[in-house]
C-alpha cells in the first residue's frame, strides 16, 4: 500500500530495493519483536500530500521527521499508551479522522478523476465505508466486489 501511495503521488520508488531492504530488516529484527517492518501506507500518504510542501522534491523532510517521531514514540511507547488509554475513545476517533482527512480527500480525488470509472470507484468506497458484513466476510471485500461489478457493468459494456 505504501508503494501504491508513492506511485499515485507521482514518485517512482525502486520497489525491488525497498522490498529487499524491508524484508532483510524484518528477518534481522524478528527475534526481538520487530516483525512489522514495512512501507507504512498512512505515513506515506500523510508525507506525500501537496500541503506538506509545494515542491515534491522537498517532501522527504516530512518523512524524515515522521521517522524521528516514530523513534520517539517507540522509546516512550508505554507513556503514550497510558496517555491515550485515559482519553475517551470518541476523542481518539476524532483525532485519527482529522489526521487522515487530507489523505482521504486526496485519495478520493484521485479515484474520482477518471470520469469513466467514477461511479464504480464511488460504489467501491461507499460499500467499504459502510462496514457491512455478509456471509462472515467484511466490507473491504464487498467494496471491491461491488466496485469491480459496477465497473464491468457501467464501463466495460459501453
Amino acid at each position: 500500500p505504501g508503494i501504491a501511495i508513492l506511485q499515485a503521488s507521482g514518485y517512482t520508488p525502486k520497489t525491488s530495493m525497498l522490498l529487499v531492504c524491508t524484508s532483510l530488516t524484518a528477518i534481522i529484527l524478528a527475534p526481538w519483536g520487530g516483525f512489522s517492518i514495512c512501507i507504512a501506507a498512512i505515513t506515506a500518504a500523510l508525507c506525500m500530500a501537496p500541503d506538506v510542501h509545494p515542491n515534491p522534491a522537498k517532501r522527504y523532510i516530512a518523512s524524515t521527521w515522521a521517522g524521528i517521531f516514530y523513534l520517539i514514540a517507540g522509546i516512550f511507547g508505554g507513556a503514550i499508551f497510558i496517555l491515550f488509554n485515559g482519553l475517551p475513545s470518541v476523542l481518539i476517533h476524532i483525532l485519527a479522522g482529522l489526521a487522515l482527512l487530507t489523505t482521504l480527500m486526496n485519495s478520493l480525488h484521485q479515484s474520482l478523476v477518471d470520469e469513466q470509472g467514477r461511479d464504480a470507484a464511488m460504489i467501491c468506497f461507499l460499500l467499504t465505508a459502510s462496514g457491512i458484513t455478509l456471509l462472515g466476510i467484511g466490507s473491504a471485500f464487498w467494496g471491491l466486489v461491488g466496485g469491480i461489478l459496477a465497473y464491468q457493468i457501467l464501463v466495460k459494456r459501453k
